[in-house]
């Protein structure tokens, strides 16, 4: 039984197959990048389906220009935050608490969830998967949470799960924005299990059939379909620990500067091409996050999105704040040649950083209050 496009949109397409309620993100050209609509009507299906007794689990995918699977979800739309900015448009607000929102309802789903986290799977991608109970890569697969490259900071609850990636890769992850591939996701705790790309497909397909009344019907699926991923501990992750354990930016980037490896190097060049200013808050972000709850994470990162684009503290709003400038340069004008204020890690001070965490709401009236 297939259903027509949600909420008033054709980029995210519905369908039941058996017990199974299947969701394919439809914005190819945007590699599927999420949209106020689309997170609206993403919502509203897994509200209906977690009322509905007919549906005993749901399957989300991606598609590209040629057909389903091959891209996930490249993040948010980045080029509406820039335009939404520009203009005051209140809906740049309702889109983050509502993003929200829903990666919150993800993690806390009743039923089985099921990403299938092929080809892209960045920003607000990672958010409509990371909650999954089964997250599937395959050997297209390239993960990460780019946002410092944007002048942001890895949202969507990035703070909640990188923080848990084993020694110190959560602080490398969020700062440097690298991707990684299948077996790494698998070894970091960011996926469960590999799949060939080429049996997607038939394993999308067998949904359909599988009788989910049945004790771990899903779990046989998915070893149907799985193979060997690579989880092999990483060639870097001594390094990783070692440099990304150290108390501030400056520090971590003096060692990388001084380190006589090639590694080292490539992440010294990596960081300092970053916004300087979100550096410091996403350090910051992901080490109080290692010890909070998801709904206390996510509250901090409405939070802190809030004083993305409107840096009152620093005088600078719209236009003028980093992530305004860090999507200019990057999707807009597309120069690759942010301008970034202050222009060096060694210039961001403490009074710069400790407002991104101050809450512009009292606790009662604030947008995501009700998470639990």
């Amino acid at each position: 039984m297939t259903h027509g496009a949600t909420a008033g949109t054709h980029d995210v397409m519905t369908e039941l197959k058996g017990q199974v309620g299947c969701i394919t993100l439809n914005r190819p050209k945007a590699l599927n990048a999420l949209s106020l609509p689309m997170i609206r009507a993403l919502t509203q299906t897994l509200l209906t389906w977690r009322d509905d007794p007919g549906v005993k689990a749901v399957a989300v995918r991606g598609s590209n220009k040629h057909g389903v699977f091959g891209a996930f979800c490249a993040g948010g739309d980045i080029r509406f935050f820039h335009q939404a900015a520009l203009a005051g448009n209140p809906q740049l607000e309702d889109f983050f608490t509502e993003e929200y929102a829903l990666n919150h309802l993800i993690h806390n789903y009743s039923k089985p969830y099921i990403a299938f986290m092929d080809g892209v799977v960045m920003g607000g991608g990672m958010g409509i998967s990371q909650g999954a109970s089964l997250r599937l890569v395959t050997e297209h697969t390239k993960m990460a949470m780019p946002e410092t490259l944007i002048g942001l900071f890895p949202d969507v609850g990035g703070g909640f799960f990188l923080s848990r990636c084993p020694g110190r890769a959560g602080e490398w992850l969020a700062l440097t924005g690298e991707t990684i591939d299948a077996g790494d996701a698998v070894r970091l705790g960011l996926a469960d299990r590999c799949m060939d790309a080429s049996q997607l497909a038939a394993a999308w397909q067998a949904l359909g059939d599988v009788d989910l009344e049945r004790a771990d019907a899903l779990g046989a699926w998915a070893a149907t379909y799985s193979i060997a991923g690579g989880v092999a501990p990483a060639t870097h992750q001594t390094e990783i620990d070692r440099f990304f354990s150290l108390s501030t930016v400056p520090e971590i980037i003096a060692a990388l500067e001084s380190a006589d490896s090639a590694w080292g190097q490539h992440t010294a060049a990596t960081l300092r091409k970053r916004s300087p200013l979100m550096l410091h808050v996403v350090l910051e972000q992901v080490r109080r996050a290692r010890g909070m709850s998801l709904a206390d994470d996510l509250r901090m990162e409405r939070d802190m999105v809030r004083h993305c684009f409107n840096t009152h503290h620093l005088a600078r709003s719209g236009a003028a704040s980093e992530t305004v400038e860090g999507v200019r340069a990057l999707a807009v004008d597309k120069d690759h040649n942010p301008k970034w204020t202050p222009a060096q890690i060694e210039e961001v001070t403490p009074e710069m950083v400790a407002p991104f965490f101050e809450s512009p709401w009292p606790a009662h009236a604030h947008p995501l209050a009700h998470l639990r």
